[in-house]
């Protein structure tokens, strides 16, 4: 089976290229490689160090016989899109093409019009190049937990039945989304269900929670095929970047009371979950959602968990509970349903002592690389 990774040079993207390529898929990547340029403009880097993607993919080949191939363009280039699907002809399109980040949402109207306009006109492209010319192939798409909101009752996976006036009806839950980023999930929600029900396309929407850790098998292999691991304010996501600040005793930055509750995973589910969405694909019409998470977390909770670990290891490990600079419950009902993945066989890696471990050795090797300057939080959802 012929599989694009759409963003297969991001943390997410990538773990999953070299996953399916190594599961004897046939890969490609399309990346515009905007994200290095955002890392340079903002003056941010990884703690690990990233090769160039050609370095990284001529190293995957000659590590494993694989080739995957490379597009370097951009999906709001419908010209570029269309040529880049005749030339590669994928039977299932994996689309992690969107900037990922709500704090970069949030910067400004330039950074909230850019995240919009990357992530809704990208994906609106893809849907009427499905249309045109793929009409079988198979969206799999990244979504985000976030569409949700934190509503004060059980949050389903995509859709809800709902009893009013004495009808039923099943309806797409209703989202309430907490930044300009999270919008942007919303809208392409909306508009890939549109182009199911009206066009017959299928999709499946991958509802993901906050993604930890760094090592996979594939990115295990080699220095040059490591993943990415961000800790700025920007783009580092909770346990990550805890680990990180533990690591170079910095206190760990809980926002507000800390009790903001979400759904997290190990990068290792990630790339098994898109396996098995691929691998069980959406029939013609139809919009599936899958809630993409193993656990639910408190921040605080999360922070507590790694300043036990850290100091197991003999760091000294703080906690500091700052101004939350976003606008959101910090105290809340968060109950969400994730059967979907389970019934299709994921078997979730649970964030363990031996992860955290792992985690904060990780970011003990590379600490060097870290600039602190970058740690603290610098966008603010309150107005100015």
């Amino acid at each position: 089976m012929k599989v694009l990774v759409i963003g297969g040079d991001g943390y997410c993207g990538w773990a999953t290229a070299l996953y399916l390529s190594n599961r004897g898929y046939d890969v490609g990547i399309l990346d515009s490689l905007v994200r290095r340029h955002w890392d340079n403009e903002l003056g941010i880097e990884t703690l690990t160090p990233i090769a160039p993607i050609q370095q990284r993919l001529q190293r995957w080949q000659d590590l494993t016989g694989k080739s995957i191939d490379l597009f370097v363009g951009d999906i709001t280039n419908y010209e570029f899109l269309k040529k880049t699907l005749h030339q590669f002809e994928p039977n299932a399109l994996v689309h992690f093409g969107e900037q990922r980040s709500a704090p970069f949402s949030m910067i400004d109207r330039e950074h909230a019009v850019l995240t919009q306009v990357n992530n809704v006109v990208g994906t609106l492209n893809l849907l009427y190049a499905m249309r045109e010319d793929f009409p079988d192939c198979h969206m799999v798409k990244l979504g985000t937990m976030g569409e949700y909101g934190t509503p004060n009752i059980d949050i389903e996976e995509g859709y809800i039945t709902i009893e009013h006036n004495g009808r039923k009806d099943t309806l797409p839950y209703p989202k309430q989304p907490g930044s300009m980023y999270h919008l942007s999930k919303v809208h392409d929600s909306h508009n890939i269900h549109f182009a199911c029900r009206i066009w017959g396309l299928r999709a499946t929407d991958l509802n993901q929670g906050v993604v930890y850790g760094v090592l996979t098998e594939e990115t295990g292999m080699d220095e040059l095929l490591i993943n990415r691991l961000d800790y700025d304010g920007i783009f580092g996501t909770a346990l990550n970047r805890f680990c990180i600040q533990a690591a170079i005793a910095h206190p760990l930055t809980v926002y507000g009371k800390g009790g903001q509750t979400r759904g997290f995973l190990d990068i290792r589910d990630t790339v098994r979950c898109v396996e098995l969405a691929i691998a069980n694909p959406a029939q013609p019409g139809e919009f599936r959602v899958f809630n993409q998470f193993t656990e639910q977390f408190s921040v605080g909770d999360l922070a507590l968990m790694v300043k036990k670990a850290g100091n197991a290891m003999g760091l000294n490990v703080e906690i500091n509970n700052l101004d939350n600079p976003r606008v959101e419950k910090e105290e809340h009902y968060f109950n969400a349903k994730n059967t979907k993945l389970l019934d299709l066989g994921l078997q979730p890696h649970y964030l363990s002592d031996s992860l955290l471990d792992s985690l904060l050795n990780f970011a003990i090797k590379y600490q060097k690389r870290v600039d602190k300057k970058q740690i603290l939080p610098k966008v603010s959802w309150h107005r100015p």
